[in-house]
């Protein structure tokens, strides 16, 4: 029992201290990363800071991933509640996390539908929002997600899509970034099918919608 108690408390420290570092560190590599099938120097991945990434790429991807980021704690319970009367009903298990559970997933742990993983990217997602600002959270996510094979971060997409940096990204280019995110593996950008599309413009008229609510107002970039 003593030894489960310190293993639990050296975890707790540990935890704590590599969130609070993300405060200045930027990730030089993630788990998700380092668990892509070859050589880690396929990877395209670049980072770039917050005020070189174009405040269309941060609103696409809420818009598209986590419309109520800038209002909860790390886990949007009510997003969770629907997706569980959901699947209740007889529709697919849908997904349910926040861009902060995400981040959490994409630094510190690893793909899976596992309940302990999920209690543990919970668990992440709770110190995140505690020790950094919504702007640097979503300012980490813009970095590490993965808008294709092998492609990490909205800097390598614009320029491997686009022929572009991430801060001259258009909403257009931004909305088919944050289309594939779902399943970078196979919702491609550079060929996008007509359900890319679809959602693309989805995305588009929902980033208008929530400015116009002023759902962006509580995010300074």
């Amino acid at each position: 029992m003593r030894r489960l108690v310190l293993a639990c408390l050296l975890f707790v420290v540990l935890s704590v201290g590599a969130v609070f570092a993300l405060r200045w560190v930027d990730p030089p590599v993630t788990t998700v990363m380092l668990l892509q099938p070859g050589p880690i120097g396929d990877i395209y991945y670049e980072w770039v800071d917050r005020d070189a990434i174009a405040w269309d790429a941060g609103r696409a991807v809420m818009a598209s991933e986590d419309q109520r980021f800038a209002e909860h704690h790390g886990i949007d319970f009510a997003s969770l509640d629907r997706a569980i009367e959901a699947y209740a009903d007889g529709d697919g298990l849908r997904g349910a996390s926040t861009i902060t559970q995400q981040v959490a997933k994409n630094v510190f742990l690893w793909q899976g539908r596992s309940f302990v993983r999920k209690a543990l990217e919970a668990y992440f997602a709770v110190l995140l929002e505690l020790l950094l600002t919504k702007e640097r959270i979503l300012e980490i996510y813009l970095n590490v997600a993965e808008f294709g094979p092998d492609v990490f971060g909205v800097e390598a997409a614009a320029d491997k899509y686009f022929h572009t940096s991430a801060r001259a990204l258009s909403l257009d280019q931004a909305a088919l970034l944050a289309a594939v995110l779902p399943n970078p593996q196979r919702l491609l950008a550079a060929r996008p099918s007509d359900y890319v599309r679809e959602r693309q413009a989805q995305i588009e008229t929902e980033v208008q919608l929530l400015e116009s609510r002023g759902h962006y107002r509580g995010i300074r970039w």
